[in-house]
């Protein structure tokens, strides 16, 4: 399968940490210049798309993805959004214009929120497990309304509407692809009845792997193809020219990280523990400082197990080799962002994209990639 690289794009630099240290990409405010020159950094330094990132403070996704498509050519975007506050039937012709407009560079990264301080701070007060509920009805609904040929009626747990319709379906084929995440119960039998790529953070590979042989066996216990899924993994990379400074470029990392008391979106470490995607990240940092061979740890512990903050440690060739280990899993999508988000994405171009493209099609000479969950 076709390697996807993603990485991510904020709206003002440095917006919510220190210069080199910076855990959350979005947010902290708006310059349209630098969102330009952030889209132009990734799409000629190799990456297929971006994240845009989604916080109850920060800066509205869609118009961030709009504004920075008019600016590239290629480059995809991964908007993030979270069910709850938009009508499904208004998302979907929204996600399916900008579908049209950009042909096709569109996709949603549905997220049901990490707690329920961030999320009550856009009036949803609905609890964990409801509003996975939700943002699989979300989704289910989005499909329906992108491929239907006449109106739809609609009445379910969250959602109710007659005679929705569109004059248009989206660009892309079926309909515009839907990422998803979530480590509960709850967030994984969602995933495996609706999305199209099942997204996770960057565990072990043992763990990483544990969890795509079940995620696939719950989509297949609801009658759908596992061939149909792909599944993405994100990590943090550190690299640096030799490996004795990317290890030294790790610690200074995590020391800035913990002078700025970045330790969540908002401040609040309780709150990223709601996540349970959190918790297994805060519990896997118990196990050491280093896991597999450089799968560097005390970030995603300093910061109460925030989204995507394990980070791979080494040279260009390590990490690309590491990273190349998740893709044989099956992984055909690695989102990769720096704590240096900015200037990494200039200096990954220059070898660690490289690297990891030619790594793939030297592996595709010899394999086919299907994943250890499909046998």
């Amino acid at each position: 399968m076709k390697l996807e690289i993603i990485g991510m794009i904020g709206a003002v630099r440095e917006g919510t940490g220190s210069k080199g240290a910076e855990v959350h990409v979005i947010g902290g405010g708006i310059d349209t210049d630098y969102i330009s020159d952030f889209a132009m950094i990734h799409e000629n330094s190799g990456f297929d798309k971006v994240l845009v990132g989604y916080t109850s403070s920060s800066a509205d996704g869609f118009i961030v993805a709009m504004h920075a498509a008019a600016k590239t050519s290629n480059l995809g975007f991964l908007v993030a959004h979270r069910p709850g506050f938009v009508s499904p039937t208004v998302l979907s012709r929204k996600a399916a214009t900008i579908d049209h407009i950009t042909q096709g560079r569109i996709a949603l990264h549905i997220i049901s929120g990490g707690g329920d301080v961030e999320q009550r701070r856009d009036g949803d007060f609905l609890n964990h497990d409801a509003r996975y509920r939700r943002s699989g009805e979300f989704m289910n609904i989005l499909k329906n309304l992108w491929t239907a040929e006449d109106p739809i009626d609609h009445k379910g747990e969250f959602y109710q509407f007659k005679q929705a319709k569109s004059d248009f379906s989206c660009f892309q084929k079926p309909h515009i692809p839907l990422y998803f995440g979530g480590a509960s119960e709850a967030a994984l039998t969602v995933g495996a009845k609706e999305c199209d790529v099942y997204a996770m953070w960057g565990e072990p590979l043992k763990e990483v792997e544990k969890k795509m042989t079940s995620f696939t066996g719950k989509v297949k216990t609801l009658g759908r193809d596992p061939n149909s899924i792909r599944f993405s993994v994100s990590t943090r990379p550190i690299v640096a020219n030799t490996e004795t400074e990317a290890w030294d470029l790790a610690h200074h990392t995590l020391q800035n990280v913990l002078a700025t008391n970045q330790i969540s979106m908002h401040g609040t470490g309780k709150e990223r523990l709601e996540s349970t995607g959190s918790q297994r990240l805060v519990d896997f940092a118990k196990n050491g400082e280093v896991l597999d061979e450089r799968l560097y740890m005390p970030i995603a512990a300093a910061t109460g197990g925030a989204g995507n903050t394990t980070a791979l440690v080494g040279t260009a060739e390590q990490v690309a080799d590491s990273l190349m280990k998740y893709y044989e899993l099956g992984c055909t999508t690695l989102l990769i962002r720096g704590f240096d988000a900015y200037n990494d994405a200039v200096y990954w171009g220059k070898e660690l994209i490289p690297l990891l493209k030619e790594s793939v099609e030297r592996y595709h000479k010899i394999h086919s990639v299907t994943g250890k969950h499909l046998l």
